[in-house]
């Protein structure tokens, strides 16, 4: 980093820094919608919030892939979205956002709330699937999985269930992992019942380093090399490491579990991410964008030096 860029002398606000998006083959992009939260709005400021955090990645090379993503990668800043609309018109505006964006890039989004993954994993299936069904790694404190939002049909609790009804991710190539909050036993066990894998919180608890290999072998080997989708919601981690989120659930993961799975899990076939629900008004200290950044930049290295290993 030249003189005069220090992360607190920001003159950008594209994450990493980088350029504009042309043709880079990585991109990112905002989705600043928080309509369907149930308790505490603001999500729609995390994308701006997880850029500024990004600059203290400095020269942004990661110490276990030993790239920078920062010269492959464009901002295509904010969607621009009817925010004041029902939500089925907001979510057709964000796949077809995202739907032009995949066709040229591999992406990464920053929501946001969860509900915007459903039309982010319509545009994946589509662009992705070739008549399959993507498979999900899901992070996050809530299963997602009700029916309904308190008595309306569609919210950012209900996106893993309309995704498995309307076949965009493969029941039995879906896992969730940090799922730790209260609910009816139905919602808590969906995917499971469904043919998938659950990794709460509390089966997680005490574990990292070497003694999360169990689980990133179950992981490889439920996924395979499926074409495969990350969504990552930052309540996954304990409030402790993340207060700035709209629904904070006691008794989560650790950043550094987090990180360990990722890096991990990095040979994957994935085909896109998001990190959704960071509500910066609710944050200390900048601790959840901080870690939220620190999530995209590792995905987005493991992705260039995976590229690079194959010559790409």
């Amino acid at each position: 980093m030249a003189t005069g860029q220090f992360a607190f002398a920001s003159n950008t606000n594209r994450f990493l820094a980088c350029e504009p998006l042309a043709d880079q083959p990585f991109a990112i992009a905002g989705v600043p919608y928080d309509g369907v939260v149930t308790n505490r709005p603001g999500a729609r400021f995390g994308p701006q919030a997880i850029r500024a955090a990004s600059l203290m990645l400095c020269d942004g090379i990661h110490p276990v892939f030993d790239v920078s993503p920062a010269a492959h990668l464009g901002d295509a800043l904010d969607m621009r979205l009817p925010n004041a609309s029902p939500l089925p018109e907001v979510r057709r505006a964000i796949e077809a956002h995202a739907a032009a964006l995949m066709a040229k890039h591999h992406c990464v989004f920053l929501g946001g709330d969860h509900s915007v993954t459903l039309s982010l994993l319509r545009a994946a299936k589509a662009r992705y699937g070739g008549g399959e069904a993507l498979a999900c790694v899901h992070f996050d404190a809530h299963c997602d999985t009700w029916s309904d939002h308190f008595g309306e049909p569609s919210g950012h609790g209900t996106w893993t269930f309309e995704a498995l009804q309307e076949g965009l991710i493969s029941p039995a190539h879906t896992v969730q992992i940090g799922i730790r909050s209260s609910g009816e036993r139905a919602a808590r066990e969906f995917v499971a019942d469904q043919g998938g894998q659950i990794f709460t919180a509390r089966a997680l608890r005490g574990l990292d380093g070497a003694g999360l290999q169990p689980v990133i072998d179950a992981i490889r080997a439920r996924i395979g090399q499926r074409r495969c989708y990350l969504t990552l919601d930052i309540d996954v981690l304990d409030p402790a490491f993340a207060p700035g989120t709209g629904t904070p659930e006691p008794g989560g993961l650790t950043s550094s579990q987090v990180l360990t799975l990722m890096e991990a899990l990095a040979d994957l076939h994935w085909v896109g991410m998001d990190c959704v629900e960071v509500a910066p008004a609710y944050d200390h200290a900048e601790l959840t964008s901080n870690a939220a950044a620190t999530f995209v930049w590792t995905y987005l290295s493991g992705e260039v030096a995976k590229r690079q290993r194959a010559g790409g």
